[in-house]
């Protein structure tokens, strides 16, 4: 079986989140993402505002990233935070009310 292959348990509580593939809704591509800008643990994300994520990433990118990316990084953000996992599309209703169209 190769690295790739290999699933990362998600954590249940922040404290026990080590690797960002432990964060509940983050998956591979998003943990590359999460890197890409700069976010290598998962406590960093503790301190961060999910929008400014979204749009650094849409900004080192050079493209507009799908408004679920935003959903899951405001799910990420609050997890870490302490909240319990939470499923990132719980979080859409509130990006349409705070952030409008992104």
């Amino acid at each position: 079986m190769g690295a790739a292959a290999v699933k990362h348990p998600k954590a249940t509580q922040a404290a026990d989140c080590l690797r960002l593939e432990q964060l509940p809704n983050v998956g591979p591509a998003l943990a590359a993402d999460l890197r890409l800008i700069g976010i290598r643990h998962p406590a960093q994300l503790a301190a961060r505002d999910p929008f400014a994520l979204y749009q650094r990433l849409c900004a080192v990118t050079g493209q507009r990233h799908d408004p679920c990316v935003l959903d899951t990084f405001m799910a990420v953000t609050d997890f870490m935070r302490g909240a319990a996992p939470t499923p990132w599309w719980h979080y859409t209703p509130e990006r349409k009310r705070v952030y409008g169209t992104v």
